[in-house]
């Protein structure tokens, strides 16, 4: 799931996939309605691979939250976000139950909440991606692990070898 080229502008509701760039500014889509406008330079705009979620530890980027959300829900459309605040409060609790409840204000569990369910339902989520998301971490993982006890056992031999 590239989060890299989905954007959220300050002022527009919704989210926006970077269609080109121009010299002055991106030429957006919108993944609601489909329109095409433009995006300068002075626009606040954050790609969602940027954005993080507070938690008491550490931050936790938003496509880890979207990927708990979407393995709780085995691949289905999360809480509505426009069900009464408790309500919110405690299904966010339930995927990240570490969450800073002083920082992350209700308003972001809406967004996050209105965010998965508008990518889930562009089939920008998917059970493959979630696949080759988790992949790469755990044969990068294998492989360091591997390497290690390789390397010290071609050490080992060829001191042994002096030796002789």
């Amino acid at each position: 799931m590239d989060l890299s080229n989905i954007l959220t502008i300050i002022g527009k509701s919704g989210l926006f996939k970077v269609v080109s760039q121009t010299k002055n500014g991106l030429v957006v889509e919108s993944l609601t309605d489909g329109k095409k406008i433009p995006v300068f330079l002075s626009d606040r705009s954050s790609a969602l691979e940027d954005i993080s979620i507070f938690t008491i530890t550490e931050d936790i980027p938003l496509k880890e939250v979207f990927l708990k959300i979407f393995e709780k829900e085995e691949g289905k459309p999360c809480i509505d976000p426009k069900e009464n605040a408790g309500k919110l409060k405690a299904y966010f609790e339930t995927i990240l139950p570490d969450y800073d409840q002083e920082r992350v204000y209700i308003s972001d569990i809406k967004k996050v909440f209105a965010w998965y369910n508008l990518l889930l339902e562009k089939g920008m989520i998917t059970p493959e991606e979630l696949a080759a998301e988790e992949n790469p971490e755990e044969e990068a993982k294998g492989e360091a692990k591997h390497e290690k006890p390789q390397a010290k056992k071609k050490a080992a031999p060829s001191n042994n070898a002096k030796k002789e």
